[in-house]
């Protein structure tokens, strides 16, 4: 089946943006952690971050970075030697604020969020730390996670820290959550399947997956009815055992579509970079070509190359918006999002005063870039 491109998809700025949007926040949260002075808006040299890069998945200079996002991070002329230091805009300490209420009014809906993430283990029900830390942005969870999981689930019972046999630190839950379905866990497909009187929720059932076709795409008819076919084999739930499924045919297939449906409906904006999704092959129990799934049901998912990167995104999300859950933080996002495109504007506006013909009564404020420790940098420099 060849790729359709699709304008709406790749359209969706809480998908697209989300990847810029990443490190900014990362190093928002590092200004709030490290600031001594949170009374002058968290304010820190450019020495105390200069060379952590790294660890922001920043592949260009960190000051560049900074003054790349006016809106969230200001410059200025620190109190010694006339060193640059940066301080949180307003704007970006109010939506902190916003942001750490969210956190806290639906701590237990993204906590269970991550205890079904971890029930598609089958009868594991344990996943490592770094696979958990890799998906942290798609998951919705605070980077007090990432520092101190231990100390950031304490309070909840049902999570506990392993070791699995890998030598790997793990993350198990000790008891199973339940729909009220004679206690089992229901995922999104079944929920709306008994919703709308199609199943019962019972096991081997066959429920149909909503397919929404992009405009232009047309399937073969042999592929029109092989998946007539798919459609109508047993909807295997991905929070049920999977060891004795065989890992080939096309009830094999289905059991992934419908675990990577639901993978995608926990996420903040239900769409991940597909490569990000490859670490979960051996804990999911999914096959070694997974990737070829999203490619194999074009109506289920879209893949979206924008950003030199593919990303998958579930089409139910975006076609049918009663049948997904949104995030709780998926909101609060979308501020950040529409936050980090006025840089752009600011870094316009500072593009069309510095072209103007020279005023000599109006002489510019100094320029700091000359005196970063990391070299002289545009501050519209883009990425």
């Amino acid at each position: 089946m060849k790729w359709k491109k699709d304008p709406y998809f790749d359209s969706i700025d809480s998908i697209h943006k989300s990847i810029q949007l990443k490190p900014i926040i990362s190093l928002k949260n590092f200004f709030i952690s490290s600031s001594s002075s949170p009374h002058e808006n968290y304010s820190i040299p450019i020495s105390a971050v200069s060379k952590k890069g790294y660890d922001f998945d920043i592949n260009i200079k960190v000051a560049r970075f900074l003054r790349n996002y006016p809106s969230f991070f200001e410059e200025f002329e620190g109190p010694k030697y006339n060193l640059p230091w940066f301080r949180l805009t307003q704007k970006a300490i109010e939506l902190n604020k916003e942001e750490k209420i969210i956190y806290a009014e639906f701590e237990d809906d993204i906590l269970e969020r991550l205890k079904k993430f971890i029930l598609m283990s089958g009868s594991k029900k344990m996943l490592p730390l770094k696979v958990i830390h890799s998906l942290q942005w798609y998951l919705g969870l605070p980077e007090e996670f990432s520092r101190d999981p231990l100390d950031f689930l304490g309070d909840y019972g049902c999570f506990r820290i392993v070791e699995m046999e890998d030598g790997l630190k793990g993350l198990s839950v000790t008891e199973s959550s339940s729909d009220g379905n004679n206690g089992k866990l229901l995922s999104v497909l079944q929920k709306n399947a008994m919703r709308r009187g199609f199943c019962s929720g019972g096991a081997n059932e066959s429920i149909a997956f909503p397919l929404f076709p992009s405009k232009g795409l047309r399937l073969k008819q042999k592929i029109k009815d092989w998946l007539d076919e798919f459609q109508r084999l047993p909807y295997v739930s991905p929070y049920d055992d999977f060891s004795g499924l065989r890992t080939d045919g096309d009830l094999s297939e289905k059991r992934v579509v419908g675990l990577l449906h639901e993978l995608l409906s926990l996420f903040v904006e239900h769409s991940a970079e597909r490569k990000k999704l490859l670490c979960l092959r051996k804990y999911l129990g999914l096959p070694q070509k997974v990737h070829k799934a999203f490619e194999r049901h074009p109506h289920i998912f879209y893949l979206s190359l924008k950003n030199k990167t593919c990303t998958a995104v579930l089409k139910e999300a975006y076609q049918d918006k009663l049948t997904i859950e949104p995030h709780p933080l998926a909101n609060v996002r979308k501020k950040y999002i529409a936050l980090m495109k006025e840089s752009d504007v600011i870094l316009k506006n500072r593009r069309v005063n510095n072209s103007r013909p020279f005023d000599s009564t109006n002489v510019n404020v100094k320029d700091f870039d000359s005196s970063d420790d990391e070299g002289p940098e545009m501050a519209e420099a883009s990425l």
